[in-house]
């Protein structure tokens, strides 16, 4: 299993083409970074994107507020899980 993370619209556009064309087992993990429909769940249906499997829910802060409580949220799912790779597609 690979875990594909992503949580602002730039990112939804990038994981894509990596859900359409990679041949293996996705965890598909949303930040909620941008959460609500106009944000978020717009690019999921005009996507055509499945519904991401966790949502760690972090919301909306300064970027460092938000890093740390990604990292946070994320561990516990990360040590579950225990995907092979983790694939974070950024903007910056």
């Amino acid at each position: 299993m690979i875990d594909l993370v992503c949580g602002a619209r730039p990112n939804f556009m990038k994981v894509d083409p990596i859900i359409r064309n990679l041949d293996r087992e996705l965890r598909l993990v949303h930040t909620g970074q941008h959460y609500d429909y106009s944000m978020s769940g717009s690019f999921f249906d005009q996507l055509c994107l499945p519904k991401p499997d966790i949502n760690l829910g972090v919301g909306s802060a300064t970027v460092t507020v938000q890093t740390a409580e990604i990292m946070k949220a994320y561990e516990p799912v990360f040590l579950q899980g225990k995907p092979k790779a983790v694939v974070v597609v950024g903007d910056v």
